[in-house]
């Protein structure tokens, strides 16, 4: 896995629950779905996340999913819950865009869409038996 911590980079990155089953399984989807190939990811338990904490001291304690914008830059944004969903709607174009219509809904709205689908995720996919681990030809995009 690669380790770029602060390294301005042009891909964004999506952190997510390097221990859920249900992440693991959205992050699987997303690798299936996509066009263009660009997206980063990193587990929430890694040191890029610890970094991107450490610049967003707000993302202490947030155990949700968490799109990171222009990383390392000066133009460094992050989206979490539900609006980090929608920017992997976005990102994965063609009909999943459409979701992007729920940008008018207020956060609180799309948070707690985001929540009802996170207490029950456990539900929703069987966890796997064993960790998650990156196929050879996506696992550079794979950030620690």
């Amino acid at each position: 896995m690669a380790d770029l911590d602060a390294t301005p980079m042009a891909d964004d990155v999506m952190l997510y629950d390097g221990t859920c089953g249900f992440c693991a399984a959205s992050v699987a989807f997303i690798l299936r779905h996509e066009q263009r190939k660009s997206l980063r990811f990193a587990p929430l338990q890694g040191a890029f996340a610890a970094g991107v904490r450490g610049r967003h001291p707000e993302l202490e304690g947030v155990d949700s999913m968490v799109w990171v914008e222009a990383p390392g830059t000066e133009r460094e944004q992050v989206a979490v819950r539900g609006r980090a969903v929608l920017r992997a709607a976005g990102y994965l174009g063609r009909i999943w865009a459409l979701a992007g219509i729920a940008r008018v809904l207020p956060s609180g709205l799309l948070d707690a869409g985001y929540d009802l689908v996170a207490r029950h995720r456990h539900k929703l996919v069987r966890e796997p038996d064993a960790c998650f681990i990156p196929s050879p030809d996506v696992r550079a995009r794979f950030l620690d």
